[in-house]
C-alpha cells in the first residue's frame, strides 16, 4: 500500500536554484510538485483550491509580506523558503521569522529540501486572520497593555488614555501611547504634535514586511515626555484599510515586548461585520478596536455622566460583555457634576447593574483644566494642579497597581521625533 505524496507548490520567482529543487523533489517518493506558480497572485489562487500542503518559495517573491504569508498559512499550507546568499541581507532570517516562516534553507542546503518539506507539511496551520477576537499567545515577559474604550458620543476616551499614559510615565515607567482609533483619532491634536506622518501606518507597514522591532518602533514614535512616546494615528479616517490585521497584531505584540506599558486609545464601534460567505478576506473597519480589546490585559471603559452618556455606557457594557465574556473592565464615569443631581453611589449602582467591573472611578467636569491642557498641547500632568489631574492620578494609580489578570490565549508646540 503506497503512502499519499505531499503535494507541493513552487514559487521561485526565477531564482537560479529552482531547477535543482524541482529535480530533487521529483526524485522523492514522498513528495510531488503540483504546480510552478509564476507570481504571488498565481500562488494564492492555486493555494485556495486546497490541492497542496506545502509551498517552496523564494524570499524575493514580489509582494511577499505578513498578510500573504498569513493567507497561505490560513489555507493550511506549510512554508519553506530557499534563499541564495545574495537574497539574504543582515537580519533577514529574523525578518522572515516575524512574517511567520520557520523553515529557511540556503542554496547550499538544498539537498535537504525534501526533509524540510515533509517537516513543514506537519506544521499546525494558522487560522485565517478574519476574527479579531482570537486569543493571542503571550510572549516572554511581555509589557502590560491597557485599552481605553468607550461608546459613541465623545465621552472622553482620548483624555483618559492620555491621562493614564502620562501619569504612569511620571511614576517612572516607560510608556507607549498608541492612537488606534479608526474613526478619528485625536491624540496628536491633544498633545500639540505637528507631524503629518502617521506613526501607526509606518509601523504596520514595517510589520507587514517583517521589519518592525523595538528600535524601529521607538524611531517611529514621538517623544513627548522623558518616559512617554506616542504613536500617532491615521491622518484621515478613510485610510483605515491600510492597517492590515496581521501587521496590526504584530504591532501590538512588538509594543508589549518593547515597553513595560502600552496604552491604546481605541475607536468606539464594536460592530462585527458578518463573514463573507464567498470567503473574502477584506479588512473590517473595527478590527483595530476588537483586536486591541482582545489583546489588552486591562480594559478601561469611559462613559459620560449625563443621562445620554450613562445610557450609552450601559449599552456599551452589555455589548462588551457579549463580545468578551471573560473581561472585567474598569469603568470611568467622566464629567461628573453636582448639577446632574446624581450621587456617585447612584451612578456606581447603575454601572454595577450591567456587570462586575474591577472598579468604578469618577472624573470631575473640570473644563478649565481640560481646556488649559488642550490649548497648550500638554498633558494634564504638565498643566498644573487641578481636581481633574488629581482624579486622573488616582485612576492611573489603580490601573498601574492592579494585579495582572490571567492572560487569555487566543503589540507645548512642536513635538520632536526621537
Amino acid at each position: 500500500m503506497s503512502l499519499e505524496k505531499v503535494a507541493v507548490l513552487v514559487a521561485a520567482a526565477g531564482a537560479g536554484w529552482e531547477a535543482e529543487a524541482l529535480e530533487g523533489l521529483g526524485r522523492s517518493a514522498s513528495v510531488a510538485v503540483s504546480r510552478r506558480c509564476v507570481d504571488l497572485t498565481d500562488l494564492l489562487a492555486t493555494a485556495s483550491t486546497g490541492t497542496a500542503r506545502v509551498v517552496v518559495l523564494s524570499p524575493t517573491l514580489p509582494w511577499l509580506d505578513a498578510d500573504s504569508v498569513a493567507s497561505l498559512r490560513g489555507l493550511g499550507l506549510g512554508l519553506v523558503v530557499v534563499a541564495a546568499p545574495s537574497d539574504l541581507l543582515e537580519g533577514d532570517p529574523e525578518r522572515l521569522r516575524r512574517l511567520g516562516i520557520e523553515h529557511l534553507l540556503t542554496v547550499a542546503e538544498i539537498g535537504s529540501l525534501t526533509e524540510s518539506v515533509l517537516a513543514a507539511s506537519t506544521d499546525t496551520p494558522l487560522d485565517a486572520p478574519l476574527d479579531p477576537l482570537v486569543d493571542l499567545v503571550p510572549r516572554a515577559a511581555p509589557g502590560r497593555v491597557v485599552a481605553v474604550w468607550g461608546p459613541t458620543g465623545s465621552p472622553g476616551r482620548t483624555t483618559v488614555a492620555i491621562g493614564i499614559a502620562s501619569a504612569v510615565a511620571q511614576a517612572g515607567h516607560e510608556v507607549l501611547l498608541l492612537d488606534v482609533d479608526a474613526y478619528g483619532g485625536a491624540v496628536a491634536q491633544h498633545l500639540g504634535v505637528l507631524d503629518d506622518a502617521s506613526g501607526l501606518l509606518a509601523a504596520v507597514r514595517a510589520a507587514n514586511t517583517g521589519q518592525l522591532d523595538a528600535q524601529r518602533l521607538a524611531a517611529l514614535a514621538l517623544q513627548v515626555h522623558d518616559r512617554l512616546r506616542v504613536l500617532t494615528g491615521l491622518p484621515r479616517p478613510d485610510r483605515w484599510p491600510e492597517v492590515r490585521p496581521v501587521a496590526f497584531a504584530e504591532l501590538l505584540d512588538e509594543a508589549a515586548r518593547a515597553v513595560p506599558w502600552s496604552v491604546l486609545d481605541v475607536g468606539f464601534s464594536l460592530e462585527v461585520e458578518p463573514v463573507d460567505p464567498f470567503g473574502s478576506t477584506a479588512p473590517q473597519r473595527n478590527e483595530m478596536t476588537l483586536a486591541s480589546l482582545g489583546r489588552a490585559d486591562e480594559v478601561v471603559v469611559v462613559g459620560a455622566a449625563d443621562p445620554v452618556g450613562l445610557a450609552r455606557l450601559a449599552r456599551g457594557l452589555v455589548e462588551l460583555r457579549t463580545l468578551l465574556p471573560g473581561v472585567r473592565p474598569r469603568v470611568v464615569v467622566n464629567r461628573t457634576r453636582s448639577s446632574l443631581g446624581w450621587s456617585e453611589r447612584e451612578m456606581q449602582g447603575m454601572v454595577e447593574g450591567f456587570g462586575t467591573p474591577l472598579g468604578v472611578h469618577f472624573l470631575p467636569d473640570d473644563r478649565p483644566a481640560a481646556d488649559r491642557a488642550l490649548m497648550a498641547g500638554r498633558t494634564l500632568a504638565e498643566s498644573g494642579d487641578s481636581t481633574l489631574r488629581t482624579a486622573m492620578s488616582v485612576l492611573a494609580g489603580a490601573v498601574a497597581g492592579a494585579p495582572d489578570p490571567p492572560r487569555r490565549r487566543r503589540r507645548l508646540g512642536l513635538r520632536r521625533r526621537g
